[in-house]
């Protein structure tokens, strides 16, 4: 060792190199940056998500945007609303006058005639009720032969089937007139004309035909996303979303929904058991009451809007999130899954 040292002293340039003093705080900097990278690495918290996009949808089918459909054929004869007019429970839409503008009395004629049959028939079972009435007392006293008695049954029960195909008459009958007579149609609830999808008194309609599209007032909004396969086994009902409308500004960290500025919360109402054909699912999810940040109004977020929302899972290091990003893993199982006991 010695002997190192007495040769080193004869380097003497190479003695008077010394690190500069730059290269120390680069050298720090670059160990404390590496530390302090590792640290964030393995201590900071990330929330992972699975995302997908959708559109504002609704629940129940009644508060869906609907057609509204000519109840008789015929043709229209005057429109009450126009594209966009507000419309209340009840209130008119469009009359619709018959080709034949005497139908209706016609059909009432053929009514008051049908029921003339029908009180004739009446009337002849009547009669025939009595008739065998005093043929079965007759034949129970041995005044009138078997043959009477039975012949008086049978027209008992031919006068029964001719008053039932009476009656059947008589409500067909009922039926017609009550379908000519319900001309104006109406709306099914409160809501808007969304277009008028058909002519003016030039125009013939069938029973059935489009005549307006409605979309109703105040439905219960909800969103319907897609996600992928991989991760469909991840969500449950009940799980914590974020969610970004369509036009509305927003930030959304993904990993710190926490930090998220202009999104809204929400929570999974339903996960689809099958796929859709393009093999992804579909998740419906409503509003989150207790978030405290209300959905915008319905002027502002309207029934299709598209929607970006994110589906908050288990809580990881980053370091493991990036790791799981960079080998295309599924995001991690909940402890109680990944242990086999369900929730």
């Amino acid at each position: 060792m010695a002997t190192l040292k007495e040769d080193m002293a004869h380097f003497t340039t190479l003695a008077s190199i010394k690190t500069p003093r730059v290269m120390r705080a680069v050298f720090v900097m670059l160990l404390v940056g590496i530390l302090a990278m590792v640290a964030f690495l393995i201590f900071v918290p990330w929330v992972q998500t699975t995302s997908g996009r959708g559109v504002v949808t609704t629940l129940s089918p009644n508060e869906r945007k609907q057609d509204i459909n000519a109840l008789v054929p015929g043709r229209i004869e005057e429109w009450y609303v126009r594209d966009g007019s507000s419309v209340k429970q009840g209130d008119p839409i469009v009359r619709i006058a018959d080709i034949d503008p005497q139908l209706l009395d016609r059909l009432q004629a053929e009514r008051r005639q049908i029921e003339l049959q029908y009180q004739a028939a009446q009337s002849a079972l009547a009669t025939a009720q009595i008739d065998e009435r005093r043929s079965r007392e007759l034949f129970q006293a041995g005044l009138a032969a078997r043959r009477d008695y039975e012949l008086a049954q049978i027209k008992v029960a031919e006068m029964q089937g001719k008053v039932a195909a009476a009656q059947a008459d008589l409500n067909r009958a009922d039926v017609n007139i009550s379908r000519q007579s319900v001309q104006i149609v109406r709306a099914p609830r409160d809501g808007f004309i969304q277009s008028l999808n058909a002519g003016d008194a030039a125009t013939f309609i069938k029973a059935g035909d489009v005549l307006a599209t409605f979309v109703p007032k105040n439905a219960e909004r909800v969103i319907e996303i897609f996600i992928d396969g991989r991760d469909v086994a991840l969500v449950k009902p009940g799980d914590k979303t974020r969610i970004q409308f369509e036009g509305w500004p927003a930030v959304q960290f993904s990993g710190w929904p926490s930090q998220a500025i202009g999104t809204f919360g929400g929570k999974v109402i339903s996960v689809d058991q099958s796929a859709q054909t393009n093999g992804r699912f579909r998740v419906l999810i409503a509003e989150d009451k207790i978030d405290g940040t209300g959905w915008p109004e319905e002027r502002y977020v309207r029934f299709g809007a598209a929607v970006q929302a994110w589906v908050l899972l288990e809580t990881v290091p980053v370091g493991y999130e990036i790791w799981r990003q960079l080998n295309n893993f599924p995001p991690e199982l909940p402890a109680a899954d990944s242990t086999g006991k369900s929730d």
